[in-house]
């Protein structure tokens, strides 16, 4: 996809510092900034992504997993009690 011109405003102290971080790296300043935004985005999306998941497992285990798992924890006792270790 080709690139899209646009305008930012920047304090002159950032200014330089992605002026210096481009000279350092040997990229353009513009890749500069896309590296940065490509880098925030995928941050946001992850923590959306763990908020997401933490609604879903937010919720205590009902009755009926406590005993499932009560019961997953017996039948691996048992079998971790026969190996020979």
């Amino acid at each position: 996809m080709p690139g899209v011109k646009t305008a930012i405003s920047l304090n002159e102290e950032l200014f330089l510092k992605v002026n210096q971080l481009a000279d350092d790296l040997h990229i353009s300043r513009s890749r500069v900034f896309t590296l940065a935004v490509q880098d925030y985005v995928k941050k946001q999306e992850n923590q959306a992504m763990l908020a997401r998941l933490n609604e879903a497992y937010k919720d205590s285990p009902v009755e009926e997993e406590r005993k499932i798992s009560k019961s997953m924890r017996r039948k691996q006792k048992r079998l971790i009690e026969r190996e020979s270790w």
